[in-house]
């Protein structure tokens, strides 16, 4: 009986797995920090590479301290960190865009200004806020050479991380 289970936590400055044990004894993990990108005043990224990078390094490391194989694995994430990969390659087009980042501050005003929050939180049951996916999925398919076109022959993924 596989008796340990594995969480991955793709935090803000890191990742950290962890194996818990049904019987109790000490947990083993691995923790591994990545570069935090700062390029402008009030902006946030993360090289996508180097968080799955450190997700393969420390799930790698916790996983050779077992006997067997995990009963189960479990993930924790940033959830709103935003990315666009290709489709074909797997590779990211662009930094993700962390959950912290306020560069859609103004999109986020203009929408509210139009009266749109109250739609979107009967919809969603969130406001018009940067910190969510939406407005920063909308900045890398304009900011992105080629991002739109590519989105719309079906070449890109969109996720959080």
């Amino acid at each position: 009986m596989n008796d340990a289970v594995i969480a991955i936590d793709a935090g803000t400055t890191g990742v950290r797995s962890i194996a818990v044990f049904r019987d109790g004894r000490s947990p083993v993990s691995s923790y591994r920090e990545f570069t935090q990108h700062f390029p402008r005043p009030g902006w946030v990224e993360h090289d996508a590479n180097e968080i799955w990078h450190a997700v393969q390094t420390t799930l790698a490391e916790v996983v050779s301290a077992l006997a067997e194989p995990p009963a189960a694995i479990g993930i924790t994430n940033q959830r709103e960190t935003t990315l666009l990969w290709n489709r074909r390659t797997g590779l990211p087009v662009h930094h993700a865009i962390v959950w912290q980042d306020r560069r859609t501050e103004p999109l986020c005003a203009q929408l509210r200004a139009q009266g749109l929050e109250p739609m979107v939180q009967r919809a969603t049951g969130l406001r018009i806020d940067p910190y969510f996916s939406a407005t920063k999925l909308r900045w890398l398919l304009e900011h992105v050479p080629g991002a739109h076109v590519a989105a719309a022959h079906g070449e890109l993924a969109f996720g959080t991380v």
